[in-house]
């Protein structure tokens, strides 16, 4: 069994998510390795000094998260996360070093993705995908942030594959909380503006190179706007 320091008793008001932090973080930068045997589930109540259901909540999400193996009867057992991992680690994965490298993995990523979602989307939108990209990028009440969250999701929706949609809403849920970094500045949000109306003509036309260079394009200067303001906000 790996021994591992633990902690100093938890404060929080949400025991079991701060219990989740530690442990993840000792996994996911190699303190405890895949496969190693963590301590039990009564002994890591010792060692938080909380009780077992607060413990076993925190087991719970961790195993969800793809940390953990629970072997019941046997114990509890790290996993590979590259292997075992999904979606909803990621966004945990924020609480490691304040979101900076994570939110670079997500940038790049969605550079080289959403391209492609632009190109499928002008090749396959119908009228109805057109209509209500129409009445987001026209909608004078709509925050620049939600406009811009709501323009991407109409195009993932255009391109007909529920891989893309689904994909989407993961990286959108990161930058409803995130977008501050970049519509905060006044100039980003002109660059998003000229970007809907390009991107618009572009899928309406169905010219789809052509909306998969626009949305690069953005994606691009978007990338370079967050990571400046991301080292300004010391993040």
């Amino acid at each position: 069994m790996v021994q591992k320091s633990f902690a100093t008793p938890v404060t929080r008001s949400r025991l079991h998510e701060e219990i989740v932090t530690v442990i993840q973080k000792q996994i996911m930068s190699g303190q405890i390795n895949a496969g190693d045997k963590l301590p039990t589930e009564r002994e890591l109540s010792e060692n938080f000094q909380v009780n077992r259901a607060t413990v076993r909540e925190a087991l719970r999400k961790l195993e969800n998260l793809g940390l953990l193996e629970i072997r019941h009867g046997d114990g509890l057992y790290a996993k590979n996360y590259l292997e075992s991992g999904n979606f909803d680690l990621i966004k945990a994965a924020f609480n490691m070093d304040g979101g900076q490298k994570v939110m670079m993995n997500i940038l790049e990523a969605r550079r080289y993705l959403v391209p492609q979602m632009a190109y499928l989307a002008a090749q396959r939108r119908t009228t109805k995908d057109l209509e209500d990209l129409k009445r987001v990028v026209d909608d004078p009440e709509m925050s620049m942030l939600e406009k811009d969250i709501q323009v991407h999701q109409v195009i993932a929706r255009s391109t007909q594959n529920l891989l893309c949609t689904i994909g989407l809403n993961f990286f959108n849920q990161i930058f409803r909380d995130y977008g501050y970094l970049y519509f905060d500045s006044p100039k980003n949000i002109e660059r998003s503006r000229k970007f809907h109306s390009e991107i618009y003509e572009a899928v309406k036309n169905k010219e789809a190179e052509p909306a998969r260079k626009i949305m690069r394009e953005v994606l691009v200067y978007a990338e370079k706007a967050v990571l400046a303001s991301m080292k300004s906000n010391k993040l």
